[in-house]
């Protein structure tokens, strides 16, 4: 399989005359992937993803009845350093926390509950081995605030 991969990878870049993208971040496309299907099946409602502003990214932003999920993928192909869910500390937290109040500036500040969910995917040999929801995995960061 991953020859295939490497060759098609190869000829695309040679045909468009583009480099292929990293291998990390190939990994990271398939685990959103991933997870977007593993979230709609279980009833969520996938508005945008890799939304882009200037305070970071939002992996996925969803629905969930009426609330609005910010989804945070984390992608890895072994467990070894710890939970993939473990990458997303303090720091990380109140970067989600500022690109999803621009967000919801940018959609007119709906009156919406909100929560924040990681989302783990873990992989072998380049497949989906694992996917794991944790729904509200952590609050909105402080000093922040959503009314």
């Amino acid at each position: 399989m991953k020859t295939i991969l490497f060759w098609w990878a190869h000829w695309r870049s040679r045909l468009t005359g583009r480099r292929p993208p990293a291998v990390h971040l190939q990994r990271g496309a398939l685990g959103e992937r991933a997870a977007r299907r593993h979230l709609e099946k279980a009833g969520l409602q996938c508005l945008t993803t890799n939304y882009r502003t200037p305070r970071g990214e939002l992996d996925l932003v969803c629905r969930d009845g009426d609330c609005l999920v910010f989804v945070e993928v984390k992608t890895r192909s072994s467990e070894e350093w710890g939970r993939p869910a473990a990458a997303v500390d303090l720091r990380r937290q109140r970067r989600l926390t500022r690109a999803a109040l621009w967000y919801l500036r940018r959609i007119g500040r709906p009156r919406i509950k909100v929560r924040f969910d990681i989302v783990e995917v873990l992989l072998d040999q380049d497949r989906v081995r694992e996917i794991r929801h944790l729904p509200n995995a952590f609050p909105m960061a402080a000093p922040w605030r959503y009314d």
